[in-house]
């Protein structure tokens, strides 16, 4: 028994080996990227991705999006959590990562800050756009960390 324990943890290093990403982790380009199904805050799904050593995560392209999305689909593509916020000054939307925030695919009239909505949820409506929610809302995240 203790020689298919040792067999069992060698192969999982070895998937983690091979690209990067611990196991159940999914790389795309240079990032590993974990969809966490469990419903909290913006604030407490950061935490969370943080335990992790990863943050919400940020996205850069239309590409990275829709791969980001993929992760969601198995879920039914439910409104999720990624890593942007304009808490610290209205109207300027930060990446908590530190990235430069220079993609955004807003849906229609988006972001609004209907009722002080600063954090970003991805998946939102028909069009699966982004829309900026309020902070405390539950919902399932994205996180994202360095390969």
């Amino acid at each position: 028994m203790a020689d298919l324990h040792k067999i069992l943890l060698l192969l999982i290093l070895l998937s983690e080996v091979s690209n990067g990403c611990p196991p159940g982790w999914t790389r795309i380009s240079e990032r590993c990227f974990l969809f966490v199904p469990t419903a909290m805050s913006w604030a407490r799904a950061e935490r969370h991705c943080l335990s992790m050593g990863a943050n919400l995560a940020s996205v850069h392209s239309s590409s990275e999006n829709r791969m980001i999305q993929s992760l969601t689909a198995h879920h039914g593509y439910p409104e999720t959590w990624i890593g942007g916020t304009d808490a610290p000054e209205e109207g300027i939307w930060l990446w908590n990562d530190g990235t430069s925030f220079h993609y955004s695919p807003w849906c229609p009239g988006e972001p609004n800050n209907d009722r002080n909505q600063h954090c970003i949820q991805m998946n939102h409506g028909d069009s699966k756009c982004w829309d900026d929610m309020g902070c405390d809302r539950h919902l399932p995240s994205v996180c994202a960390k360095k390969v």
